[in-house]
C-alpha cells in the first residue's frame, strides 16, 4: 500500500486546487486563495513521502504535474483575475475590466513549465525557471493582504497591491519567469554545510525575519527575495 500513499497526497493537492476554483466561482476569493496554500502543503509532502517510502513512479510524476496544473496554474489565474476585478470595482474603474483577463496567461506558461520539467533530467536539485508553486503562492497571498489592509492602515504597500496594472504586470513577468532559463535554487539540502547551502540558509533566515515582522504581507516579498537570490547566484556563477 505504501506506493499509493504519495499518489493519494498528490490527489489531495488536486482536490485543493478544484476547491479553490469552486470558492472563486462562488465569490469567496479569500477562501479560494487559502486552498492554494493547502495545495502547496500537499505538494510538498507528496514528494517527501515518495522519497521517504522509496515509492517514486512514472505515474506519480505525471499525476503530480496534472495536479500542479490545476492548483498552481489554473487556480492562481482565477484568483488573480478576481483580485484585479475586485480592485477595479473598489476604484470604480469597471470599464477597465479587460485588464483582469491578462491573468489567464498564467496557466499557459504553467503548462509549458510543467511539460519542460517532466522531460528535463537536470532539474533534480535545482530549477530552471520559476517553480509553479512559488508563482501560485505569490498571487494567493494578494487578496488576503488586501482584506487585511482594508481592516487596518492603507499605506504604500496597499497602493501597490491594489493597482490593477501592477497586478497584471506581475502576472505577465512571473509567467515569463516560469519558462525562462534562469537557474533557481531549491530547498533540497545535500548536506548541512554552510558553504554548499549558503543561499538556502540566507533565504530561510530572511524569510523567517520577514514573516515575524510582516506576517502574511511578507509572502510576496519572500518570493521576490527568492528571485533576487537566484539572480545573485547566476550573476556570480557567470563571473
Amino acid at each position: 500500500m505504501k506506493k499509493h500513499i504519495p499518489n493519494f497526497i498528490t490527489l489531495m493537492n488536486l482536490l485543493s486546487g478544484v476547491l479553490s476554483l469552486y470558492f472563486g466561482f462562488t465569490g469567496d476569493i479569500k477562501l479560494s486563495a487559502l486552498m492554494i496554500f493547502v495545495a502547496a502543503i500537499f505538494d510538498f509532502f507528496d514528494g517527501f513521502a515518495a522519497r521517504l517510502l522509496n515509492a517514486r513512479s512514472d505515474i506519480g510524476l505525471q499525476l503530480d504535474s496534472l495536479s500542479d496544473m490545476v492548483s498552481f496554474g489554473v487556480a492562481p489565474a482565477f484568483v488573480l483575475f478576481h483580485t484585479i476585478k475586485m480592485v477595479l470595482d473598489m476604484s470604480g474603474g469597471t470599464h477597465l475590466n479587460y485588464v483582469a483577463f491578462s491573468a489567464f496567461i498564467i496557466p499557459l506558461f504553467a503548462a509549458l513549465r510543467l511539460a519542460k520539467f517532466n522531460i528535463d533530467e537536470n532539474q533534480t536539485t535545482s530549477f530552471t525557471g520559476m517553480p509553479t508553486p512559488a508563482v501560485a503562492i505569490f498571487f494567493a497571498s494578494l487578496p488576503i493582504m488586501i482584506q487585511i489592509c482594508l481592516a487596518g492602515n492603507r499605506g504604500f504597500y496597499y497602493d501597490i497591491v491594489t493597482n490593477p496594472y501592477v497586478l497584471s504586470a506581475a502576472g505577465i513577468v512571473l509567467s515569463l519567469l516560469m519558462v525562462s532559463r534562469l537557474p533557481m535554487f531549491s530547498l533540497k539540502f545535500k548536506s548541512a554545510s554552510w558553504r554548499e547551502n549558503q543561499t538556502q540558509y540566507i533565504f530561510i533566515a530572511l524569510s523567517i525575519f520577514l514573516l515575524l515582522i510582516l506576517r502574511i504581507a511578507a509572502i510576496p516579498l519572500i518570493i521576490i527575495l527568492y528571485i533576487l537570490l537566484s539572480l545573485k547566484d547566476y550573476w556570480f556563477e557567470k563571473k
